[in-house]
């Protein structure tokens, strides 16, 4: 199969349409073509006038680890020209760095759920080109975690740079679909185009989203593989808890745990409650020691999510249910545990961090609910899963 990128690089037509223009390159650096080039030094080879470089969260370079932990802008160090930060000074595309184009292409791999911020900056770039007058187009890439849906359709006024739409948690789309879906939901006026992909099948095993024949490159410095983008629409909640998601640890948003939690106690909850929240998957119990982050330096005991090998059904698989159950879990076994963490997030100072990932209060107020069952999450949730099922019909490519 064939990425955006490399349908770019093989189409003599549509490179031509570029030829004469300004171009720049949203990337990160898993923006590599099908032999492992970066997209910058592959459009570069292929003649484009490539004016500007804009990078995401973590950066062009994906050197910073953590949220909000900015990027500067800089020179790029064999091309010389400007490289801009959409997280640093700013969020959002400055009038000066959108001068410095006439197009520009998006090529990011994404991972499929809401709270990643590059679905967001999307937006913003769309919402920056229609004002501009700027063309976008997006070199489509794999939806790794596939089209399944999930979670909770985020509240008017909880909009955040983890929530830039009315769409759950597991949204199940390209960005590319995605920008066409922004541009009709938001009513923008902007020239936009998807250079799909060629040969991208989301529901064919055993890669159901991600292909096994492509390497993967981490997107950002905690995504390292695929069993973490088909769980993360539900570790990511562990950002907004006093719980370790792996980081400091090669596992990073694949497992949960504490120094004060019993692991096998924990699975062992989980089953009694909702056992149906836990197909799809194995549940390992495990040790860790984050050598940074959370639970510096102590042992911990944890939960691992096997989404992967035999065990793995990727219809069956729930990452949010999951997560949420080992939430419940914890609460019934330590009523009284330090659960939520109120800290600043993404930049949501007035809100609880788990309320933002989460785009309202609703999955918190369940678990901390003692009276609550899991049917009574499945009522929440379904209504929003099925209505985006319907809305995003019309923009699916494959």
């Amino acid at each position: 199969m064939k990425f955006g990128i490399d349908r770019l690089l093989a189409d003599p037509a549509l490179l031509d349409r570029l030829k004469g223009q300004r171009v720049a390159l949203l990337a990160h650096p898993a923006s590599v073509t099908e032999d492992l080039t970066h997209s910058l030094d592959a459009l570069m080879g292929a003649g484009l006038k490539v004016s500007a470089v804009f990078g995401p969260q973590h950066g062009v370079r994906g050197d910073l680890q953590d949220n909000m932990m900015e990027s500067p802008d800089f020179t790029d160090p064999t091309y010389g020209m400007p490289v801009f930060s959409l997280y640093g000074e700013v969020r959002r595309p400055s009038g000066q760095s959108m001068g410095t184009f006439d197009t520009i292409l998006i090529d990011l791999q994404d991972v499929g759920c809401r709270i990643y911020t590059f679905v967001t900056t999307l937006l913003y770039v769309l919402e920056a080109a229609a004002k501009h007058g700027k063309r976008v187009w997006v070199l489509d890439r794999p939806n790794p975690a596939g089209r399944p849906i999930e979670g909770l359709t985020l509240l008017p006024g909880w909009e955040s740079f983890v929530g830039a739409g009315p769409m759950p948690m597991r949204h199940g789309m390209t960005l590319g679909e995605m920008g066409a879906w922004f541009i009709d939901h938001f009513k923008l006026d902007v020239d936009y185009r998807v250079i799909e992909m060629e040969g991208w099948q989301p529901e064919a095993g055993p890669g159901y989203g991600w292909p096994p024949e492509r390497v993967w490159i981490n997107p950002s410095p905690n995504a390292a593989n695929v069993n973490m983008a088909r769980a993360y629409a539900g570790t990511v909640m562990l950002e907004g808890t006093t719980l370790s998601e792996g980081r400091g640890t090669t596992r990073p948003l694949e497992l949960f745990g504490a120094p004060d939690v019993d692991a096998k106690g924990v699975i062992a909850e989980m089953r009694r409650f909702a056992p149906e929240w836990l197909a799809g998957c194995t549940l390992r119990d495990i040790w860790f020691q984050p050598t940074f982050h959370k639970h510096v330096g102590t042992l911990c005991s944890g939960v691992f999510i096997h989404a992967e090998g035999a065990g793995y059904d990727h219809a069956g698989f729930k990452p949010w249910r999951l997560q949420a159950l080992g939430f419940k879990a914890i609460r019934r076994l330590y009523p009284d545990y330090d659960l939520w963490r109120d800290f600043p997030y993404e930049y949501v100072f007035d809100k609880l961090a788990i309320d933002v990932i989460n785009g309202g209060p609703g999955l918190r107020e369940w678990v901390d609910d003692a009276a609550a069952v899991a049917g009574d999450l499945d009522a929440l949730a379904a209504p929003d899963e099925a209505a985006w099922e319907e809305v995003r019909t019309r923009y699916l490519l494959y």
